[in-house]
């Protein structure tokens, strides 16, 4: 059973940076690819950003430049550091991870396992 432990996240004002860090546990996680996505009320959850089990990165235009996905395969972890954000940014931010592919370069949703979620508001 793969299990996704969400931290980080928070208020901050426009132009701000926040940091959001998503424990993996009960997978080897270099087989995994991972993923942030985002959902903001009222709208549909979109991918903000995927890393596949090679780690290539695919991210979304409306974040490039500003979002950089990473992670530490040997502590199982995986992060999001968020700068110059934007009121547009503004959502509930889950990780997830799905053990069925190994090369990703899409923005897909249908990840099987995720994280529970972190706020992220930003006010102008």
């Amino acid at each position: 059973q793969v299990q996704l432990v969400q931290s980080g996240g928070g208020s901050v004002q426009s132009g701000g940076s926040l940091r959001l860090s998503c424990a993996v546990f009960g997978y080897t996680y270099s087989n995994l690819c991972m993923g942030w996505f985002r959902q903001a009320p009222g709208k549909e959850r979109e991918g903000v950003v995927v890393i596949d089990s090679a780690g290539r990165t695919t991210y979304a235009d409306s974040v490039k430049g500003r979002f950089t996905i990473s992670q530490d395969n040997a502590k199982s972890m995986l992060y999001l550091q968020m700068n110059s954000l934007k009121p547009e940014d503004t959502a509930m931010y889950y990780c997830a991870a799905d053990p069925r592919w190994g090369f990703l370069r899409e923005l897909r949703t249908d990840f099987v396992y995720w994280g529970q979620g972190s706020q992220v508001t930003v006010s102008s």
